[in-house]
């Protein structure tokens, strides 16, 4: 059975502060030399505007193996083209420019041999741009974790599970062989709105981090684990005063300029 396909409009839920990473690293990234621009894993095409403008110069081409979220991405009319691909096998017909990736490499394993992978795709001078969550240590991502393992063992198992985002050490003494390497992290503290039916965190992270939590339970252990978490992220983060929330979240960025 196929798994369901990502959902445009709750992701796009918190567009500004999902945008926002993206436009941070964009604004890392040097000049280009000719090739092609990839927007590696575009989802719904929130930074093709953005990529178009900066390098207009450039054939952009958004790459993303949800058909709702390409749909999505075509009629933003951002992107010359918009192809589906598998990021973990996909390579170009030639080097491009910019491989540009925002929140989407944390899904895959083996950062190791992919990145220079990756690298390998960019033409002399070109740039590889990554932006990632490395929130798996916090509580709205460890509840996750714990719970299901807990509640569903027969289902869930993370015996000797590490997280899928390296250190930005470990980050830069992989890229810095393959050329000019800039790596950092930022906290953001994402202010989120109340919300009635649920706690702001789990809204934010029902789109993304939740999914693969979600998809092997049936309605009411859906309900169950739901309920559990709800309750567990409003110890861990209260209201203020005026009914938001406020939602500390790191990510990590690289660029490396290929030499």
């Amino acid at each position: 059975m196929s798994k369901p396909d990502w959902s445009p409009e709750i992701y796009s839920r918190f567009r500004g502060l999902r945008l926002r990473p993206a436009l941070d690293l964009l604004t890392r990234v040097p000049a280009l030399p000719k090739g092609d621009v990839i927007d590696l894993g575009c989802g719904n095409g929130a930074v093709g505007a953005a990529l178009a403008k900066r390098f207009s110069g450039h054939r952009l081409i958004g790459l993303d193996a949800s058909p709702a979220m390409l749909a999505a991405a075509a009629a933003t009319g951002a992107y010359k083209r918009c192809l589906s691909a598998d990021v973990a096998t996909w390579e170009p017909a030639k080097p491009v420019a910019l491989i540009f990736s925002n929140a989407m490499l944390h899904w895959l394993s083996g950062h190791e041999v992919l990145l220079p992978r990756l690298a390998s795709f960019v033409a002399p001078g070109g740039t590889l741009a990554v932006q990632m969550p490395r929130q798996f240590g916090a509580p709205s991502h460890r509840f996750l974790r714990d719970f299901a393992a807990e509640m569903f063992p027969d289902r869930f198992d993370f015996t000797g599970w590490q997280p899928p985002v390296n250190s930005a050490v470990e980050y830069h003494r992989l890229l810095a062989p393959l050329g000019q390497a800039d790596v950092w992290e930022t906290d953001y503290v994402h202010r989120l709105e109340p919300d009635k039916d649920a706690h702001p965190v789990r809204r934010f992270t029902e789109s993304t981090a939740m999914r693969p939590f979600l998809e092997p339970l049936s309605a009411p252990e859906l309900a169950e684990f739901t309920n559990r978490y709800d309750a567990a992220l409003a110890a861990a983060y209260p209201t203020e005063p005026d009914g938001a929330v406020l939602f500390p979240f790191r990510r990590v960025f690289f660029t490396v300029t290929v030499s």
